[in-house]
């Protein structure tokens, strides 16, 4: 009664031929993250010691450790995320919960898409001209903090208000008819429940502020600083900068060096987003819709 036809064995055949088609895109899409990560390990895996994580540079770079730009490293992307995190959030809010469809929504919807399309080392300017130079700060760790907050701020807001969007309308009319404010649903009811979606963004903004060499050359990475910075008015070392210093600029570099630095500038990285996401996981599950 149910025997396949011929055009239900096609179909099969057709249906399987692009399920394996779509699985080996997806491999192939895993594949180069895989090679670069074994590349890694086997080539910089041993270097990392103690002593590479937690010595200063020495004999012109060509020795010692990274110290001082692993801490460069988190003190700009910690210094990155206290700046833009909340100003994203707040424009993302404004745009999903208050703002109409008006001229001044759409001039900060453009705004927003042109911020996110305009190249690192424009931001890079914009930081020397606006932080550097305007506002006073100098080449420091604040000045390149804020360079991208600024170049990362889109990746945080459009996350923020595609999750603010993803919460059903039906939870803030349940807390209107109850006689709550705007903001009190807000507050209360929409940010609890998007709050998963909010740290996708900040997953983003980390990966890619970790990396980014272009904005901190000019604004608050340093060659080499032979002290740790006192305050966020210092010049301070990173990771990417170093790692494009030693592979480019340093002769007779122990062949293992740069790629253990990359290898470490990958696990900082790796770190942060595993507590990202495994704090989102866990927001995820005390969802109940």
């Amino acid at each position: 009664m149910f025997t396949a036809t011929q055009l239900n064995r096609h179909n099969d055949a057709v249906q399987q031929r692009f399920r394996i088609l779509f699985m080996l895109m997806a491999v192939l899409l895993i594949l180069p993250v895989l090679i670069i990560l074994v590349l890694l390990i086997v080539r910089g895996g041993p270097i990392i010691s103690s002593e590479f994580l937690f010595e200063f540079p020495r004999q012109g770079m060509t020795a010692g450790g990274i110290f001082p730009a692993l801490l460069g490293t988190i003190s700009l992307v910690a210094g990155a995320l206290i700046a833009s995190v909340p100003l994203g959030v707040a424009a993302a809010i404004y745009l999903s919960e208050y703002a109409g469809d008006n001229w001044l929504t759409r001039a900060i919807n453009l705004a927003i898409i042109n911020l996110a399309g305009v190249p690192s080392i424009v931001h890079a300017l914009f930081g020397v001209g606006a932080f550097v130079l305007f506002f006073g700060f100098g080449t420091s760790i604040l000045a390149a903090s804020l360079t991208l907050a600024i170049m990362t701020l889109p990746v945080v807001i459009v996350a923020t208000r595609e999750s603010l969007q993803a919460v059903p309308q039906a939870f803030r009319e349940a807390c209107w008819s109850m006689g709550a404010t705007r903001w009190q649903t807000i507050r209360r009811i929409v940010l609890p429940n998007a709050v998963s979606g909010i740290l996708t963004g900040i997953i983003l903004e980390v990966s890619r502020t970790a990396g980014e060499t272009a904005p901190i050359m000019f604004t608050g990475a340093a060659f080499f600083v032979p002290f740790l910075p006192e305050s966020v008015f210092d010049q301070t070392m990173a990771l990417s900068l170093h790692l494009y210093v030693i592979s480019t600029q340093v002769p007779d570099v122990p062949e293992a060096l740069p790629y253990g630095v990359a290898l470490v500038l990958i696990a900082i990285v790796l770190f942060m987003n595993a507590l990202s996401i495994g704090f989102r996981v866990y927001l995820r599950g005390k969802k109940r819709w």
